[in-house]
């Protein structure tokens, strides 16, 4: 069955749909800046002293800072003994491949997963990952910040004044999309995500939730070592 096609207008009846699609797009940007200011004035909550381990050595949460104030920590899945770790994890830290903007900002972005940080690190290198991993195999950081073994991904945020730490932000499932850029770039195809849970014309290409993902080994080889 061939695939459906947009429908064929002239240029000004494009242009108001655009202009159309534009109002609703001007809400949503100024609705994200809203949620911004408020995430902004979200309090805080003090953090215990925690020893997570890098690539030498025990390092304290504060030490993982590297003397910036801000913190962004990507929690990465992580299951004993597998070669291949989590798929969407995998592929989704792919994504940050330059960080270097953040210095400007006082600001760093780790990766913090519950595997030993030996393995950690092979797996860091077999997928050609470029951020700073920790391991927090022997700590209960990971399940105090909504990342428990064998538990789901997350993102946290963290603010440090001298050697305190505070926890200011969290976010986990599809809250995470906004520090990516890979669904952005789909969403404004004209066939979006093509999974069968988006709300798409009749006809357009449309397969199971996640089956167009790279897997972790086609991650590896595409960014891994050659």
């Amino acid at each position: 069955m061939p695939i459906a096609l947009p429908k064929i207008v002239d240029a000004a009846t494009w242009q108001a749909e655009l202009d159309a699609l534009r109002v609703r797009e001007k809400a949503a940007t100024r609705e994200l800046d809203s949620i911004a200011a408020q995430r902004r004035r979200m309090p805080m909550v003090k953090m215990p002293e925690y020893t997570l381990v890098g690539e030498h050595g025990p390092v304290s949460l504060a030490e993982v800072f590297d003397g910036a104030s801000q913190l962004i920590v990507y929690n990465h899945m992580w299951f004993d003994d597998e070669q291949w770790q989590c798929g969407g994890c995998t592929g989704y830290t792919s994504q940050f491949a330059r960080l270097e903007v953040l210095d400007s900002y006082d600001a760093r972005f780790v990766i913090v997963t519950q595997g030993p940080i030996d393995q950690a690190l092979a797996y860091k290198k077999t997928c050609g990952n470029t951020m700073t991993w920790y391991s927090t195999a022997d700590s209960p950081f990971g399940s105090d910040v909504d990342a428990p073994p064998h538990g789901g991904f997350a993102v946290n945020v963290f603010l440090r004044d001298g050697a305190d730490v505070y926890r200011t932000w969290h976010t986990t499932g599809r809250g995470t999309e906004q520090l990516g850029y890979t669904f952005g770039l789909l969403d404004v195809l004209p066939f979006g995500r093509q999974e069968v849970w988006q709300d798409s014309p009749e006809g357009w290409p449309q397969s199971p939730t996640y089956s167009r993902w790279p897997s972790s080994q086609e991650i590896a080889a595409t960014y891994g070592p050659r």
